[in-house]
């Protein structure tokens, strides 16, 4: 039998779903109008009235809190501008990028000189840099070599940098990752 393909659905925006209108359940809430003015505590039904009698819906802005918190406000304007504010928020975040720079045990002088200077236009430009150096068949016997090999070409690099993870050993050598400052 054939196996159809199932579409996933669309990734909608993370913004937080609050409950309005009938899908309160708390007995009581403190009630806070279009104004910003508190009502204190009421029950749910008397807070709905009051929300109906404004024309506008009862929405529950923060429910951690004992008795939980009810706005009344238009619920879909409220909506909107959650999720534009949100995708404003997501468009200023600075994201980070990680290069990676790889180098061998027996790396000639001329091909370390470019690599450094790969890390510092990376670290330059803001991205972190995660060093690696690989070891293969017998070089794995000589750790230290490796290990100072890797040590020596981060001391070479002129860029102003912070180490963001100490020089770790993995199954294939050395690496560590550096930031810039």
């Amino acid at each position: 039998m054939r196996r159809r393909f199932r579409r996933k659905p669309k990734r909608q925006d993370i913004i937080p779903q609050m409950r309005a209108n009938n899908a309160i359940f708390a007995p009581r809430v403190i009630v806070i109008d279009e104004e910003g003015t508190s009502h204190g505590e009421m029950t749910i039904e008397q807070a709905r009235a009051l929300a109906t009698e404004h024309g506008l819906d009862l929405v529950e802005v923060s429910p951690k809190a004992v008795p939980p918190v009810c706005r009344i406000l238009d619920h879909g304007k409220f909506h909107y501008q959650q999720a534009k504010q949100f995708r404003q928020n997501k468009v200023h975040q600075k994201k980070v990028e990680t290069k990676g720079i790889r180098i061998g045990l027996r790396t000639d002088e001329h091909d370390l000189a470019f690599k450094k200077n790969q890390a510092e236009k990376f670290l330059r430009k803001g991205n972190k840099v995660k060093a690696e150096i690989l070891l293969r068949g017998r070089e794995k016997a000589h750790q230290d070599l490796a290990r100072t090999s890797l040590q020596e070409f981060l001391k070479s690099i002129a860029v102003p940098y912070r180490v963001e993870e100490e020089l770790k050993r993995f199954p294939g050598g050395f690496n560590t990752i550096i930031a810039p400052e």
